[in-house]
This record gives C-alpha cells, sequence and structure tokens, in this order.
C-alpha cells in the first residue's frame, strides 16, 4: 500500500514516470500472482497488458486507493478472460526457451521444494470450483476485500462470502 495514495496518482496522471513505477511496483506482484492462478502461462505477457491498459485509463478513474487496487484487479480479470478466449483461437506455439529447459540440472533440494510446494497449491485449487478458486485466489493472492472481490467477479457480497467458505471447507477437507 502506498503511503501518498493520492499524490502518486495525481503524479502518475501528469506523465510522471517515478509515479507510474510506484503504481506498478504496489500491485504487480500480485496482480501477477492472480494471473498465475488463473493458469495463464504467459503471466508477463498478461501483466503488461493489464498495466498498459491501467496506466492509459488513468485519467477515467477516480477513486481511493482500495477502489484502485479492486479497478486494477478488474482489469486483471478481463485480461485473463481475453487471454483464454484468445488462447481458444489460436493453434499453441512453444519457443525454446533455454532458462525454461527442464533437461537442465540445477539444486536437487530445490527443484523439489519449488515442485512440492507448486503441486500442492494447485492439487489444493484443483479440488475447487473455477468460481471458488478465482474467489480465494482474489482474496488471498490479491488480498482484496470481498466487496472488491463481489465487484470484480460481478457477484453479489453474499455469493462471494458463501464461494469462499465453501472453498475453504473443501481445502481444509
Amino acid at each position: 500500500m502506498l503511503d501518498d495514495f493520492d499524490g502518486v496518482l495525481s503524479r502518475a496522471r501528469s506523465g510522471a514516470g517515478e509515479a507510474f513505477t510506484l503504481l506498478y511496483g504496489d500491485l504487480s506482484k500480485p496482480v501477477a500472482a492472480y494471473v498465475r492462478a488463473q493458469g495463464v502461462r504467459e503471466v508477463e505477457d498478461v501483466t503488461s497488458e493489464v498495466f498498459l491498459a491501467v496506466f492509459t485509463g488513468l485519467s477515467g478513474f477516480t477513486g481511493d486507493q482500495a477502489h484502485f487496487r479492486s479497478w486494477v484487479f478488474t482489469i486483471a480479470h478481463r485480461r485473463v478472460m481475453d487471454h483464454w478466449r484468445r488462447s481458444a483461437r489460436t493453434v499453441p506455439q512453444v519457443p525454446y526457451e533455454p532458462a525454461d529447459d527442464d533437461r537442465a540440472v540445477g539444486s536437487a533440494e530445490a527443484d523439489a521444494m519449488d515442485v512440492l510446494g507448486h503441486q500442492r497449491v494447485l492439487a489444493l485449487l484443483g479440488r475447487l470450483t473455477g468460481e471458488q478458486q478465482e474467489v480465494l485466489v482474489l482474496r488471498v493472492v490479491a488480498d482484496l476485500t470481498v466487496e472488491q472481490v463481489a465487484e470484480v467477479v460481478g457477484r453479489s457480497e453474499g455469493a462471494v462470502k458463501a464461494l469462499q467458505r465453501r472453498g475453504w471447507r473443501r481445502c481444509a477437507r
């Protein structure tokens, strides 16, 4: 959270690069985590699309820092949906990335911990419905309030609370 959000927003609207950097730095990791949790492989690309839309739409935004966070995640939600629509219409192409080559040998211990942690989270999320996954990821990873999540997903606060409660129960089982 930014201490002087109104000042940073004002400077960003007037084109100050440092203000853009502060806004990006504050929300880029939660947005990327949300995008990743939605199963998007091109996390950096979609995150960049989100912030491009945020920065080009700053002049039309009104509200405080909590509203801004909600607005950013609404844009992220829409970009994820756009990504899935696009990917349904295109044949996937996988370029060779040496850094992603899993044939390279790294630290066995670090690799095992990464895989186990990632697999555990994916296994827990896999037990949930799509709506439960989205609500829990927005609540936990994006740190949005129930009201903000309701706004992002277009559901009532009661529906969001119910989805969250059912999701936690299913994870606990």
